[in-house]
């Protein structure tokens, strides 16, 4: 080893020490970061997907999307969630919208009648379909902080299906 740093003229660790201070100062921030938002990224997909569990189970049939079920769908929804358990917050609401505008006007079923949205989809071949929509929400604290990034993180999941009748 002496051989080869004979020519350098004592600067044999300079490489070595630049890089320990750089991978310090960069290296380290930057992978605590990558994990926080690795876990922030998981955290939003299990969110996701209990909302989906909650509209899968709403979306069986009118009986399992009524408001006697919100309970069920609301206990669907958390068990796809066990990081958040019961602080996942569920909101189901199921509503008609008519076969022509799917995504225009909603008539929720809390103040409309099957009949009252069938009298508000005019038209030939317009009828009303019921939907149930499941949004999720919580907040996700990570594990692992990087300073400069928010302490914890809200995030949310929505999913929309139609009912089966």
């Amino acid at each position: 080893m002496a051989a080869r740093c004979s020519g350098l003229g004592g600067e044999c660790g300079n490489a070595l020490v630049e890089l320990a201070l750089v991978f310090a100062l960069l290296g380290i921030p930057m992978l605590l970061g990558t994990v926080e938002m690795g876990y922030v990224v998981y955290y939003s997909v299990e969110i996701s997907n209990a909302a989906s569990a909650g509209a899968l189970y709403g979306m069986q049939s009118a009986t399992y999307a009524d408001a006697a079920s919100i309970p069920a769908v609301q206990s669907a929804a958390q068990a796809e969630a066990p990081d958040f358990g019961t602080k996942l917050t569920v909101t189901p609401t199921t509503y008609y919208a008519c076969s022509l505008a799917v995504g225009g006007t909603q008539y929720p079923i809390a103040t409309y009648t099957l009949a009252q949205a069938t009298a508000a989809c005019t038209g030939t071949s317009n009828h009303p379909l019921l939907f149930i929509q499941v949004l999720t929400s919580a907040t996700a604290t990570p594990p692992v902080h990087c300073p400069g990034l928010p302490a914890t993180f809200t995030l949310g999941g929505k999913s929309v299906l139609e009912v089966e009748q």
